[in-house]
């Protein structure tokens, strides 16, 4: 498999996107397909817009059923590790910046939210992190500038 294109996912963030793929491929895009069937039973299509609704959805679902494969296609599922020495996707790290702790757990670009402490490992910081040992410093430009995150812990 491509390392451009791994999509790293955690098992459960796996299930859900391939549970959204099956009910978009087996029950939304069939239901769309009888909308534009029945809407092209009426006759003029021109001035139809039930028609013309209904292939717009057709088109944003079959976008959006490719972009799901896509994801499914080159999922590498982050096995959780009891701890480790190296920060690698998956891991919980624990950064001292500025003073402050924080905890940053590295994951797939699919499940980010900083607003939980999961940072992505293509973003500046999780790019940075990925390889270090506990106790090494890396630099981040960030919009404010450059900080150091010194490594704390690794689980």
């Amino acid at each position: 498999m491509n390392q451009e294109n791994v999509q790293y996912l955690t098992s459960e963030s796996f299930k859900k996107i391939k549970n959204d793929y099956d009910i978009l491929k087996n029950e939304t895009v069939p239901e769309v397909a009888k909308r534009i069937d029945e809407a092209k039973q009426q006759g003029d299509l021109a001035e139809n817009a039930e028609y013309h609704q209904a292939k717009e959805d057709m088109s944003w679902a079959q976008g959006k059923l490719l972009e799901l494969e896509n994801i499914l296609n080159h999922a590498q599922i982050i096995q959780n590790k009891k701890s480790g020495d190296e920060v690698s996707v998956g891991s919980v790290v624990t950064v001292k910046v500025e003073g402050a702790k924080r905890e940053y757990t590295i994951v797939g670009s699919q499940e980010v939210d900083p607003g939980s402490g999961k940072i992505s490992n293509e973003s500046p910081l999780g790019e940075a992190l990925l390889g270090k040992k506990a106790g090494d410093k890396v630099a981040v430009d960030v919009p404010a500038g450059k900080k150091i995150f010194e490594i704390m812990g690794i689980k």
